[in-house]
């Protein structure tokens, strides 16, 4: 038995599919579009229908956008001698608010996982292939996640772009900076110790 009116169930039920929404959230998330006038619910299915419609994967390095080439890859103050590939949209954000990066992106649009029967032809690197073989790029980054899918896409990315001669470098992982040592697991503390550099 459902304690909820039909709309409140569905408007719940929808919520609840969103990653990282449990049911306690959806609820919490329902009861908060309910308490906002008409205006507000109508600017917030406004705006989640405008970015369905209206964005797209810009065609050089497949990141999110609605314009194609996308402001990243038409900005000619970038160094196009290097590519970061990453494997979400998002991850091109969380690099671009460093505002150290001034070089192109590369988006997979995901990560080599057997388990997950996605194999190198289910995510973008047949692109990133192409491209660098068009190119000038003398150093491309591995920015995919460390985790166990991230690091197979790493090297086996590696292994094709090796034998071009394009230099390929992976992004050092290990002890967030204010992390304490004994709070580390035995992973962390090998990848910081491998990517350790001098001062």
């Amino acid at each position: 038995m459902s304690y909820y009116a039909k709309p409140l169930a569905r408007l719940i039920k929808e919520l609840s599919r969103l990653p990282g929404i449990g049911n306690k959230s959806a609820q919490r998330l329902a009861f908060y579009i309910l308490s906002l006038d008409k205006r507000e619910v109508t600017d917030l299915a406004s705006a989640i229908l405008e970015a369905k419609e209206n964005l797209k994967y810009c065609g050089i390095c497949g990141n999110l956008t609605d314009q194609d080439p996308c402001i990243l890859c038409e900005d000619k103050g970038r160094d196009e001698k290097i590519i970061c590939v990453v494997e979400s949209p998002k991850d091109v954000v969380a690099i671009e608010k460093t505002r150290e990066y001034k070089g192109g992106y590369h988006v997979l649009h995901g990560a080599i996982s057997p388990m997950d029967g996605i194999g190198p032809e289910d995510i973008n690197i047949k692109a990133l292939i192409l491209r660098l073989q068009n190119s000038n790029v003398e150093e491309v980054i591995l920015a995919t996640n460390p985790n166990i899918e991230g690091e197979a896409t790493a090297m086996y990315i590696a292994k094709l772009i090796k034998p071009s001669g394009i230099k390929v470098t992976r992004i050092a992982h290990g002890i967030p900076v204010g992390g304490d040592l004994d709070y580390s697991d035995e992973v962390t503390l090998v990848k910081a110790l491998e990517g350790r550099r001098l001062l």
